[in-house]
């Protein structure tokens, strides 16, 4: 991955959610429990059985396509529904027993808001996409969320980035894609032409503020 641009002919920033502007580990596990607590009760296996499941077969995934897969990916892999697997999310999972709001990027993003219009593109389902960024305090920073729901088509997927970039009114290079696995967030909106910005912590993603103002990076 090598990003080429510079600040200038950026107007609109789509970023990740989960592990991008925020980082909790103890809520990905929370999410990889419960994929897998949704596996065993589809296969009626123990919640080892489902786990080990699980594992071996994103490996495999991953190893037959050469990229990172997602649960939705595992998900459908075993026979399951990715619709059903959210609606199981939305019954059981607790962002705001886990999540701690971070007023420094609440701050850097309300600084890009000025310059830029900013937007959410997650794997996530809307539901708990707004429960997550209402807690972090993230809601009135953003123009617009796109979520899995909207037409069940989980990242990676070039027909979504399209109809997002139709959809927010940018050609490309005006669209910086923040993420924080390649493969899953930014592979395909750099592959159309868009510049990406890999982020893998919350110190690298405050750094996005400085590396725009002093592009190109």
């Amino acid at each position: 991955m090598k990003s080429l641009f510079t600040s200038a002919e950026i107007r609109g920033i789509v970023f990740d959610l989960d592990a991008t502007l925020y980082v909790c580990d103890r809520f990905a596990a929370e999410i990889q429990n419960a994929s897998v607590t949704y596996i065993a009760g589809l296969k009626r296996l123990t919640p080892a059985e489902a786990g080990e499941l699980v594992a071996s077969t994103r490996q495999m995934l991953t190893e037959e396509s050469g990229t990172v897969q997602t649960i939705s990916a595992v998900c459908r892999e075993l026979g399951g529904s990715v619709q059903e697997l959210h609606r199981f999310f939305e019954r059981t999972l607790r962002p705001e027993a886990f999540l701690v709001r971070d007023e420094r990027v609440i701050r850097m993003l309300e600084r890009l808001a000025e310059r830029y219009s900013l937007y959410i593109y997650t794997n996530n389902n809307r539901v708990l996409t707004a429960r997550i960024v209402n807690y972090l305090g993230l809601d009135g920073v953003m123009r617009g969320i796109f979520a899995i729901d909207d037409a069940w088509r989980p990242k990676p997927d070039e027909e979504m980035v399209g109809r997002i970039l139709e959809q927010i009114g940018l050609v490309p290079n005006e669209a910086l894609f923040v993420g924080d696995r390649y493969d899953v967030d930014l592979r395909v909106p750099e592959q159309l032409g868009c510049p990406v910005y890999l982020s893998r912590n919350l110190e690298q993603l405050l750094r996005l503020e400085e590396l725009l103002i002093f592009s190109p990076f």
